[in-house]
Formats: structure tokens, C-alpha cells, sequence
């Protein structure tokens, strides 16, 4: 497995990376985000952990020109920013995950394990489509329609949008969504589906659409054309 670290602090990179290694990953490193990007368009990487802040280009910008392009590897931020804002910018810019710095060694590697395997499976699961009142998924392309609009997704977006159209009407808990996204109780400990939920409203609910997902309050969600 390879990964690619692009963060601009040495005392941070450096054990990082050792750790890494010793866990049997082949790592490379850049610290500076333009030097990141080019490693990433050059090589086929198996995970990227991104700072957000970088100079030259930012973690965000690196994540966007990859989606652009095409380029589906998992990517894991490591952030200072934690409000509601912040996480949607980079689940929309195509960011997988979020750790916040600073973190245990061994949350990162257990969030790694996680992304690893996620886009193992997820690359392995039948990808029929799948339709929902008016909203049809086509997950192999990784994108949506609804009336007549193309809805372009991220690969997270997919396989959330996925699990609620696979179980139309019912309540899916905070802890089912969790379970299905982050998988072995490996879970964010920031309110990371909040935003997730929020990003995927935004884009499958356009002024004028029937809402999709229902709020069930203390509870979860439920997918589907009314509560």
C-alpha cells in the first residue's frame, strides 16, 4: 500500500512517516502542496493524508484538482479547523475523512486501516442503479439525476446516498449511517456526517425539489419523498 504525506512541519512528517514504514505502508512525503500535487498526478497512490493548511497550494486545492481529473484515491485531512463551514468545504472539495491536530498516532493509523479497507470493498460492490422517486444514482460514475440535472458526487456522497436509497422510508440511526461509513467502530470523533448530510441536501435538493432526506431528531434519517 502506498500513501502519499504532504504537510510542511518536519517534527510532524518525519515520525509519521517512520511509523508508517514500520506498519508496512511505502510512504512518500512532500512539504509544500504544489510538490504534493505533482507526486500525486505521477503515481498511483492508495491513500492521501493531506494538510489543509500548505504552502504553494493548499490541502482543499490539491483535493479539488484531483476530483477534476478524475482521481478517486481516498483522502484524509489533517486540520486545526473543526466548525460545521470548514468540514463542508472539504467534503465538497472530495475529502474522505478529518483528523484533528493534534492527534494519537494510533486514531490516525486506525483511520488509515479504515480508508484502506472502505475503498477496497467499495470498489468490489455491485454498482446497479439505484432510483428513488425522482432521483436516480448511477454510482459506477459517481454521479445523480434529478429533473434533468446531472449531480456530479464525491466518492463519500456516494456511498451514503447509496445506503439511504437501498432502504427508502426507513430510520437509519446516527449509528447505522456511522457503522456503514466508518466501519469497525472506527468513527470520526467530529461531527463529520452533520456535514456530510448537509453537503448532499445542498446538492440533490435543488430550490423547487421535494426534500429527500428527513431529520429524525435524536434519532438519524429517513430517505425518501415524505416523513
Amino acid at each position: 500500500m502506498q500513501i502519499l504525506l504532504v504537510d510542511d512541519e518536519a517534527q510532524l512528517t518525519d515520525p509519521l512517516s517512520q511509523v508508517l514504514s514500520r506498519e508496512g505502508y511505502e510512504v512518500n512525503v512532500a512539504d509544500n502542496g504544489m510538490a504534493g500535487l505533482e507526486l500525486a498526478l505521477q503515481k498511483e497512490y492508495d491513500l492521501l493524508i493531506l494538510d489543509w493548511m500548505l504552502p504553494r497550494k493548499s490541502g482543499i486545492e490539491i483535493c479539488q484538482e484531483l476530483r477534476s481529473r478524475g482521481k478517486k484515491t481516498p483522502v484524509l485531512f489533517l486540520t486545526a479547523k473543526d466548525t460545521v463551514d470548514d468540514r463542508v468545504i472539504g467534503l465538497d472539495s472530495g475529502a474522505d475523512d478529518y483528523l484533528m491536530k493534534p492527534f494519537e498516532l494510533r486514531e490516525l493509523l486506525a483511520r488509515v486501516r479504515a480508508l484502506l479497507r472502505r475503498s477496497s470493498v467499495f470498489e468490489t460492490v455491485a454498482t446497479g442503479p439505484l432510483k428513488v422517486a425522482d432521483l436516480e444514482l448511477d454510482s459506477e460514475n459517481q454521479v445523480a439525476y434529478r429533473q434533468e440535472r446531472t449531480i456530479h458526487l464525491s466518492e463519500k456522497e456516494i456511498q451514503l446516498l447509496s445506503f439511504f436509497m437501498q432502504h427508502p422510508g426507513q430510520l437509519l440511526t446516527h449509528e447505522q449511517i456511522y457503522q456503514y461509513l466508518w466501519t469497525n467502530n472506527e468513527q470520526p470523533n467530529s461531527n463529520v456526517l452533520a456535514a456530510l448530510i448537509r453537503l448532499l441536501r445542498r446538492k440533490i435538493e435543488a430550490d423547487g425539489e421535494l426534500p429527500l432526506i428527513h431529520t429524525v431528531y435524536g434519532k438519524g434519517y429517513r430517505f425518501g419523498e415524505s416523513n
